[in-house]
């Protein structure tokens, strides 16, 4: 069975949700495995008064037994804290006993306007509810049952930011898994430390102009084994799957793998990873500008994935818009929003990295048990190595 996830509710509304089917029996997992990653992602210097009131954690309804999965649907849900102060009426589940002004100013940048049109709606509080970067935290919680499942094979998934607004660091260079070690402690999670208190005044002026700020992040997936992904269809190619999943993120408007757009700028002399063999690594490239990918298959570096993400659309000296009600020119909606959340982004990127890998690896060894998956992975490995 093929490994699916499907994500539901709102950014104000009771909860959020996750449901993943097709996880093989006997999966060990622990709270901290999805509830570290859920607290990872509201961390980050420019996050808005939200993350002051959300303390997410997951809450298991079905799917597990004693701290193993048991191959049945697992379902995770995330409470919202601030569902009380909406429920009586603008986030009532059933009619509200008064009336609620309905939002008629759309947002430049977001799903507002789009979205009103498509649904036929002449409010767009149900469409900025479901739009909101909120229901990432559902994905990132399937994403932390999905490292978990990576993790028993050895593949460790970690991420940094690379710019923010003007202020970047040089990227494209061999990072170790061990590079990663406290990258967290950083407020902008930059892996240079001069770089990152750069980033961080950027952020701090930012707000001050009443401004957002976009930039970019990478996310490295070590010790993925070759073949998984394949070359005979293009939905079954592995950067295909990576950049339908990274383009759904939030605000993301471009994703490269390896060096990406760097490729179409060099020659085929300098832009391909050599192969190399040795009875002690076997199969392997001194270089990745592949980033781990070739024909659509992994190949057995590291994969890279870099993504951008635009500025918050959310501004809190609004922009210019047309109220949807009276076509009168007035300023976009404000709500609380964040100044900057490219470190936040960073580890949904790693969620959704894991679940594409997690999907692939489930569709190439199969099984309806961990240990028939165990004996699947042992037997390839151990043939591609021969």
């Amino acid at each position: 069975m093929a490994l699916i996830y499907r994500t539901a509710g709102e950014s104000h509304g009771p909860a959020l949700f996750a449901i993943m089917e097709g996880l093989p029996a006997g999966l060990e997992l622990v709270p901290d495995d999805i509830d570290n990653d859920l607290a990872r992602r509201q961390l980050g210097y420019g996050r808005g008064g939200r993350m002051k009131i959300e303390r997410d954690r997951v809450h298991v309804k079905s799917g597990l037994r004693h701290g193993r999965t048991i191959g049945s649907p697992l379902m995770l849900e995330i409470p919202n804290l601030d569902f009380p102060n909406w429920s009586e009426d603008r986030m009532a589940v059933w009619e509200p006993a008064s009336d609620v002004d309905p939002i008629t100013l759309p947002r430049p940048g977001h799903a507002d306007l789009a979205g009103m049109q498509k649904y036929d709606g002449q409010d767009l509080r149900p469409i900025l509810e479901r739009a909101s970067a909120r229901e990432t935290a559902a994905r990132v919680a399937a994403g932390g049952v999905a490292k978990a499942l990576l993790r028993r094979y050895g593949i460790e998934i970690r991420s940094h930011v690379v710019r923010v607004g003007a202020e970047h660091v040089p990227y494209g260079q061999t990072l170790l898994l061990e590079d990663f070690d406290g990258v967290d402690e950083s407020p902008v999670r930059c892996l240079d430390a001069e770089a990152s208190v750069r980033m961080r005044e950027a952020i701090k002026t930012a707000g001050q102009s009443h401004d957002t700020l976009g930039g970019v992040f990478e996310v490295v997936a070590f010790g993925v084994m070759p073949g998984l992904g394949s070359h005979v269809s293009g939905d079954a190619r592995m950067d295909g799957r990576i950049g339908q999943a990274f383009l759904g993120i939030q605000a993301i408007k471009a994703v490269e793998i390896g060096a990406g757009f760097e490729l179409g700028q060099i020659p085929g002399s300098q832009a391909h990873d050599e192969i190399f063999w040795d009875a002690e690594q076997g199969y392997h490239r001194h270089t990745n500008r592949s980033g781990g990918i070739e024909g659509g298959m992994t190949h057995g570096a590291p994969v890279v994935v870099r993504a951008a993400m635009k500025p918050i659309s959310t501004l809190s000296r609004p922009l210019a818009s047309v109220d949807v009600a009276t076509k009168e020119a007035r300023a976009a909606f404000k709500e609380r929003s964040d100044i900057c959340a490219v470190p936040a982004a960073a580890v949904i990127g790693e969620a959704m990295l894991a679940l594409v890998l997690a999907q692939a690896l489930l569709e190439k060894f199969g099984g309806d048990a961990v240990s028939q998956l165990d004996e699947s992975v042992a037997r390839y490995l151990a043939t591609i190595r021969g």
